[in-house]
């Protein structure tokens, strides 16, 4: 024997399984499950989305009969700290979750340059990879002090570098550069670090080593290159000299050569001269001839 038993669908049970799928800079997805298997009819959820920095709150309506739902939040804040509630038209039983969105990106780019009573920082704006970044936020700059240890807020500014004054001999910095804080130091961006040490100089600490072999292959380079054209060049100067020796010996070769014997003839040094030593020499006269006189 068995009994079939049909359990009545209880909607103030609160909906299950609330978590965060994906977490952007401006969105969140969630998912959650209805409160209970297969709905039989249309389920309207309550999304509330309250901002624990601008303390505002939001409220957002769901109407489905899936028993699993994703929902996007969207117009959120980068960097931003929020409260979700989920739960059925009527008010039943909630379900909750905290979300903290990404903040912005660190600033590409930091770099120091060394004036004589000062330093400047310099960096690529934010606004050219960041969207949802407008430069009247502007940037705020920290230094650090590892001789002291004393982290200080030096300022605020809507450009892309930051003059630093008076600076102590022998001590090490640390600057860090992000996008501004809203709402009592909450809601900023990533920071962008460098490291100034006493001598003056300023040194990313992320990217020191790469630097390194970036200079050292700016040097390098140029130096192989100069070297290679010397080669060529030398290698072109000889081939032309030999060309030139060659043609100006096929030109003797030709001139000499007779088309009866079909070579070359060359002369010793000793026989040139006029065509009138070219004539026998004579070396004297015998007895027996006589000597005619005309």
């Amino acid at each position: 024997d068995y009994v079939v038993v049909k359990m009545i669908p209880d909607n103030r049970l609160p909906p299950r399984h609330l978590h965060s799928v994906h977490t952007g800079k401006t969105f969140a997805v969630i998912k959650w499950e209805s409160p209970y298997d297969s709905p039989d009819q249309d389920m309207l959820y309550a999304v509330a989305v309250k901002d624990l920095v601008r303390k505002t709150d939001k409220i957002y309506k769901v109407k489905t009969r899936n028993s699993t739902v994703e929902y996007t939040i969207k117009k959120l804040e980068p960097g931003g700290k929020y409260h979700v509630i989920v739960q059925l038209g009527n008010m039943s039983k909630e379900s909750s979750m905290k979300i903290n969105t990404v903040p912005l990106s660190a600033p590409d780019a930091l770099k120091i340059i060394t004036e004589n009573d000062h330093i400047l920082l310099f960096w690529k704006s934010l606004a050219l990879k960041e969207s949802n970044f407008n430069e009247s936020r502007g940037y705020e700059i920290h230094m650090f002090d590892s001789l002291m240890n004393i982290t200080a807020y030096l300022g605020n500014t809507t450009e892309n570098f930051f003059k630093v004054s008076n600076l102590k001999i022998g001590h090490n910095y640390s600057f860090t550069v992000q996008a501004s804080c809203l709402y009592s130091g909450q809601m900023c961006g990533e920071p962008a670090t460098l490291l100034y040490d006493e001598l003056g100089t300023g040194e990313d600490s992320s990217a020191s080593e790469t630097n390194r072999s970036t200079d050292v292959a700016a040097i390098v380079v140029p130096v192989l290159f100069l070297l290679l054209v010397t080669l060529g060049i030398g290698f072109v100067v000889l081939y032309m000299r030999h060309r030139r020796l060659q043609n100006s010996f096929t030109a003797f070769a030709n001139s000499h050569y007779s088309s009866r014997l079909g070579s070359a003839i060359f002369s010793s040094g000793d026989d040139l001269g006029d065509e009138d030593d070219e004539a026998p020499m004579i070396t004297g006269f015998s007895d027996d001839v006589p000597m005619v006189i005309a």
